[in-house]
């Protein structure tokens, strides 16, 4: 049984007192144990490869025992409070996602209307994307630091003073300002996208994270299928403003959401017994100043060690930067395609603009069944490496997608096993990359590792979404159109081969980092869980176990003379070997040049948009730079 299990079941029978008060009592008893909430424990029991790093079987028939009738009552209310944080935070990026996808479905009717190329057309989902390059981590920095309640409702303003710049450009025809407005939009979007899941994994950690984050990903994935499904038809019967009109409404719903949230904050956290934010803390903290000093001080040193610093994210490890390889590589190959898609089917297959929009529209649509699945396959399969199987699964279906689109249209005559297949392939794959955050980062860094992971896929997608509107408006003689819709789709299909191989290399990193563990993991006496006497002794040895290893194998742990003791001669951890410091020392450099490499790949995603922004953008109506 996981301790964040044990946890729960003594919130939950001690939920008369104040959840707040009693929460930071135990931190404080912790801290004074030197527990060591800064020791690298992934915040999930199970990694990626469904190894566990739980304690030992014989302990999970402990209980903190409780009156059962009572027991069960506030389990009922815990859940339906946990529900109701799961709605707001699903309704949180629901405009976000209807104005990001919208643009999609109207580009041939922009490009008559408004005289757009595919360069200046590929600009403006860039403007959207580039800032979503950096924002995603600062959004991540911020929510450790001032909490998700602020940060959200910081992200949610933005989103709509940018849709409604953009409303503004569309109802004037003006790019620029349309640019503008995509642009600040872009500051918020994907640390929205961040503190979402941020508040799922906080509410669902220890309780069922994979169904709920399908749930909270449903929502924008519905609202990103509804503005792909009514853009056209919006604009048919209602004239051409008429779909930025319905993405602002939805904007402005999303920040009423976000302040019903921040007034109920403190009821949804005390009844749902969520893990306590920095700020929180500090909070407690400043309550207890003139009750007692000593308290609110240790208070203060807890929750400073909650916050998470930049240069901290160079050693989360090899893993960790085996997965951003893996989310450059989705950033590239699904969202540029979703944008793409009606222009490229319209163009190799003779389609309609409206029928095109349609049948990309379908692109999108498998989220809403998948999400929940896969989410369930995830929290109760009992296939060990469930979560790598699917990954693969969902390359692999994007790869024949590709396959397929870019064999010659004679020959396949229609785009739906197409369509079906990367429907498939990509419905299910978003999910995954979140719910691997808490198998592979520790509790305070989830909400900066899902700003990383953002912030690696919004780059892929920006540097691919700029260069694919330079191809597709490449000169070709002939065919001009349809030459460049095959290379461009060629190199989506070379792209995902180098998808499926990035999956590969992280499974293969996390299994030598689990038999690395392994092989220096202390042996637990299994006659100690046979006596129940011992019971105490065997979990205070299994934590020291699991914090050896822990020693061993992390580039977070400082191997200190105190090793998180407040003296000498509580250091019961071994010194690691001159070996091991030497890997630890060889990953540090590695987590360095990645990090200066993923920077690297940020600047030139800037440099190439601001490059063809200023030559391109606006140069076919005559527009002076």
């Amino acid at each position: 049984m996981s301790r964040a299990r044990v946890t729960e079941d003594a919130t939950i029978s001690g939920q008369d007192s104040d959840y707040l008060q009693s929460t930071c009592d135990r931190l404080l008893e912790d801290n004074a144990d030197d527990s060591g909430y800064d020791r690298f424990e992934p915040a999930e029991d199970v990694d990626l490869l469904g190894q566990s790093l739980d304690v030992p079987e014989g302990l999970e028939t402990i209980r903190v025992s409780s009156d059962l009738r009572t027991r069960q009552s506030r389990q009922r209310r815990a859940f339906f409070i946990r529900s109701s944080a799961l709605i707001c935070a699903c309704s949180l990026s629901i405009g976000s996602h209807y104005a990001t996808n919208i643009l999609g479905p109207l580009k041939t009717r922009l490009q008559l209307e408004l005289g757009t190329s595919h360069t200046e057309f590929g600009l403006l989902f860039s403007a959207y994307s580039l800032n979503s390059t950096w924002t995603p981590l600062v959004g991540g920095l911020l929510a450790s630091r001032l909490g998700t309640t602020l940060t959200s409702i910081l992200a949610t303003g933005i989103i709509l003073l940018g849709q409604i710049l953009l409303l503004c450009g569309v109802t004037y025809g003006n790019l620029r300002l349309m640019a503008l407005g995509l642009f600040i939009f872009g500051f918020g979007v994907s640390p929205l996208a961040v503190v979402q899941e941020t508040i799922i994994v906080r509410f669902f950690k220890s309780r069922g994270l994979g169904v709920s984050m399908a749930f909270g990903l449903i929502a924008g994935k519905g609202a990103s299928f509804l503005a792909a499904r009514t853009s056209y038809p919006l604009t048919e019967r209602f004239g051409a403003h008429a779909p930025f009109y319905v993405a602002t409404f939805l904007a402005a719903l999303s920040v009423v959401v976000n302040l019903i949230y921040i007034v109920s904050a403190k009821w949804l956290i005390d009844g749902a017994g969520a893990e306590l934010e920095a700020p929180d803390i500090t909070q407690e903290a400043q309550r207890r100043l003139s009750i007692n000093l000593s308290e609110a001080q240790a208070l203060k040193k807890v929750a400073e060690r909650r916050k998470v610093h930049l240069r901290q994210i160079i050693k989360l490890g090899d893993v960790f930067w085996a997965y951003m390889c893996l989310n450059l590589f989705c950033g590239m190959i699904w969202s540029p395609f979703t944008h793409l898609a009606a222009n490229v089917i319209q163009t190799r297959y003779k389609m309609s603009g409206e029928d095109a929009a349609n049948s990309a529209s379908y692109l999108l649509a498998g989220p809403l069944i998948l999400y929940p699945m896969c989410g369930y396959l995830v929290d109760h399969s009992k296939h060990r490496h469930i979560v790598i199987l699917l990954l693969l699964i969902s390359s692999t279906l994007t790869m024949l997608a590709y396959f397929w689109f870019a064999l010659p249209a004679s020959f396949t005559k229609t785009p739906v096993p197409a369509i079906i297949s990367f429907a498939v392939g990509h419905g299910f794959s978003p999910l995954l990359l979140v719910v691997l955050v808490p198998k592979i980062v520790p509790s305070k860094y989830i909400s900066t590792a899902l700003g990383a992971h953002k912030s690696m896929e919004q780059t892929g997608s920006t540097l691919f979404q700029t260069l694919a509107g330079i191809l597709l408006d490449s000169k070709h003689p002939g065919r001009r159109g349809e030459i460049a819709a095959q290379y461009l789709l060629n190199t989506f299909l070379s792209l995902n081969i180098l998808h499926f191989l990035s999956i590969l290399l992280l499974a293969c990193l996390q299994r030598a980092r689990v038999l690395e563990a392994t092989r220096s993991r202390p042996r637990v006496n299994s006659s100690q869980l046979d006596s129940p006497a011992n019971s105490s002794n065997a979990i205070a040895s299994s934590g020291m176990s699991r914090l050896s290893v822990n020693q061993e194998t992390s580039l977070l742990k400082q191997y200190d003379n105190n090793c998180y003791s407040s003296t000498e001669s509580q250091c019961t951890a071994p010194r690691p070997r001159p070996t091991q410091e030497s890997r630890n020392r060889s990953a540090l450099n590695r987590g360095i040049l990645m990090a200066v490499a993923s920077a690297a790949l940020i600047l030139t995603a800037w440099i190439l948009f601001l490059t063809t922004a200023w030559l391109k953008l606006g140069q076919r109506k005559g527009i002076p730079h």
